[in-house]
């Protein structure tokens, strides 16, 4: 196969493929014009973000087998279309699962021991402790909102920790284990004290943490979101940390985030620049699935199920 890699993935996954005899192009450099353009010659995409896979890019790639994402999300590629042309898509969820895991455990303990300010506080000279004075993780009820890879690995990291742990998943029956209770939307309403995003962007998710949803929550609770930006609307999470409702955020992904995830839109309106000033709010830069270790991990899966296609 002609295979075109569009953005840079781990290096393992290009050599394991050129070892299967199958050959790869780098157009990681080509805009989207060149590669609409020369897409037609290739049976396979290799890609992350970069540029959408839409119905015109899809009409173009007449020879397309398969496209490989390099990562668990796929709202950049109109699968839909795909399934219509016989083409392939495939992901790699299982390659950054743990990443995000862990990351939600770090952020959410940053969180509860303030060690965010008080690092800071110390490297200025500063030694405040009942200032903070932070809360155990340990007695709470976590409530997580989809149970797929990340939300899985999640629940399992969660499981040292002496926590309740709560799932829901419009999408999925009987999943119940070790690591999370299957529930109904209502009963996460009603015992979270924590609540941790694990959905895809989709037009149904897309705000899903609104105003009315937020309010939903019996108790007060702290918001997590290691998914897509646009799946929490930032002026009702900041009017409900304002309301008290909300008292902390750990948020990996904001909705001023461009499609690339690669630089977002540093907008200094009233809410992000509450945000940003909060001593409750913990930020990161996207990279909750984003370690040295699921770059290659991502690479090995999508190499499985580029060899695993019938007929390939």
């Amino acid at each position: 196969m002609n295979i075109l890699f569009i953005d840079t993935v781990h290096p393992s996954l290009r050599a394991s493929l050129e070892a299967a005899r199958h050959l790869c192009e780098d157009g990681t450099s080509w805009t989207r014009e060149t590669i609409l353009e020369r897409v037609d010659e290739y049976d396979g995409v290799v890609i992350r973000s970069r540029i959408a896979l839409d119905k015109e890019f899809l009409q173009r790639a007449t020879r397309l087998k398969f496209i490989a994402r390099a990562g668990a999300g796929m709202e950049n590629i109109d699968v839909a279309e795909a399934n219509t042309r016989g083409i392939q898509c495939l992901n790699a969820p299982e390659g950054n699962r743990d990443a995000v895991g862990e990351q939600a455990i770090a952020m959410l303990l940053s969180l509860f021991s303030n060690l965010l300010r008080g690092d800071r506080e110390v490297r200025a000279g500063k030694w405040r402790r009942e200032q903070n004075r932070g809360v155990e993780l340990q007695g709470k009820t976590v409530g997580l909102i989809g149970y797929g890879n990340t939300g899985g690995a999640f629940a399992k990291k969660l499981s040292g920790f002496d926590c309740a742990v709560l799932a829901y998943d419009k999408y999925r029956k009987e999943y119940s284990d070790a690591y999370a209770k299957e529930v109904q939307m209502e009963q996460l309403f009603k015992e979270a004290d924590i609540v941790s995003l694990h959905v895809p962007l989709t037009p149904e998710t897309k705000y899903l943490v609104n105003e009315a949803f937020l309010a939903k929550f019996q108790k007060e609770i702290y918001v997590l979101n290691t998914s897509r930006g646009l799946c929490l609307q930032t002026d009702a999470l900041v009017k409900s940390m304002k309301s008290g409702k909300v008292k902390g955020a750990c948020l990996d992904v904001i909705e001023y985030e461009d499609s690339s995830f690669e630089q977002f839109d540093f907008i200094l309106n009233e809410s992000w620049k509450y945000l940003v000033e909060s001593d409750q709010v913990v930020l990161s830069p996207h990279i909750a699935g984003w370690t040295r270790e699921s770059n290659e991990k991502m690479a090995k899966v999508l190499f499985e199920k580029i060899i695993g296609i019938v007929g390939i």
